[in-house]
């Protein structure tokens, strides 16, 4: 006791020893809080698990009502219609059927009752496998009617026209009569176009200039390097024009003709000779419009495509 005593008055007058005790008193509050706060988390994780868990039960309780409820729904419409209650066997090798709604008596022999439980059935009469062949028949018959893409009518409708614009061209490292252009026909990226124009259009007249692109042709290498699209041009033996758009054109503008309304193939089939068919009725007029068989290469609300001077030539 005296020593105790003694202590407290060397701590009263000693402020380091003094400090030392608060410190020590704190670390024991902080570690108190501590478990106090660990045990609180742990609670309420409980909690939180156990109100999860009630939760879960009322749902599965929900839904089982609402199975049981569209069960007898489905037993009461099926009853209605006269189907007979068959419940599942019993045993492996046994089969019960129980007859608890009965279809109305009608002049007809009645059924036994597990007729409808059999799952063998006897195959049909012959007269119904004979009215199910013809059935066959005219469905291939219509598929054969609907006459594919490649099979359809052939008109400048299935090219695919557009106006573009040469963004720039430069002559083919292998080929002296060849031009290499980038074209802009309003989709992402350029295509590349390969045309055989050296010899009729100087390079700078190809420099940022509009022109018709047919874009539906198969790509095909040209001395190594792959075409997308072709220049549209009028074309006589002598001379080669690129045709005009209209003036207020923009790249991807679609070249249609009236009287054929028809869609583009994606993409033509060579093997169907479309563009071949199609090439010989392509021509300028009179006043140097561009035309299928009379209908002028035409950009709805800007106008017609022309070329410069040719009429009465080709266009290929």
């Amino acid at each position: 006791m005296f020593l105790a005593r003694t202590l407290a008055r060397m701590s009263g007058h000693n402020p380091l020893l003094r400090l030392e005790q608060r410190a020590a008193e704190a670390d024991q509050i902080i570690e108190h809080l501590k478990q106090q706060v660990q045990l609180l988390k742990e609670k309420a994780m409980v909690q939180a698990s156990a109100r999860e868990e009630k939760k879960l039960m009322v749902e599965n309780a929900r839904l089982k009502s609402d199975i049981e409820e569209l069960k007898k729904q489905l037993l009461a419409k099926e009853k209605t219609r006269g189907v007979l209650d068959v419940p599942m066997p019993s045993g492996e090798n046994s089969v019960e059927c129980s007859a608890k709604t009965v279809p109305p008596a009608t002049s007809k022999p009645a059924q036994p009752p597990c007729a409808a439980a059999d799952p063998l059935q006897s195959p049909p009469p012959k007269d119904e496998a004979k009215k199910k062949k013809p059935e066959k028949k005219e469905k291939a018959e219509k598929k054969q009617s609907a006459p594919s893409q490649d099979e359809a009518k052939v008109d400048v409708s299935r090219l695919d026209l557009r106006i573009g614009r040469i963004i720039s061209a430069d002559k083919h490292p292998d080929a002296d009569s060849l031009y290499v252009e980038q074209v802009d026909v309003g989709e992402a990226c350029p295509r590349t176009v390969v045309s055989g124009l050296v010899k009729h259009i100087p390079l700078d007249q190809m420099q940022n200039r509009m022109a018709v692109l047919m874009c539906n042709l198969k790509p095909a290498k040209m001395r190594g390097v792959v075409s997308q699209a072709m220049v549209m041009c009028a074309s006589s033996p002598d001379k080669v024009e690129i045709l005009d758009p209209p003036s207020g054109a923009v790249p991807g503008d679609r070249v249609t003709f009236q009287g054929f309304p028809g869609e583009p193939d994606k993409e033509l089939n060579p093997k169907k000779k479309v563009w071949e068919q199609v090439q010989p009725d392509l021509r300028t007029d009179a006043q140097c419009v561009a035309t299928y068989k009379g209908a002028a290469f035409e950009v709805a609300g800007k106008g017609v495509c022309k070329a410069q001077t040719m009429s009465g030539s080709g266009i290929k």
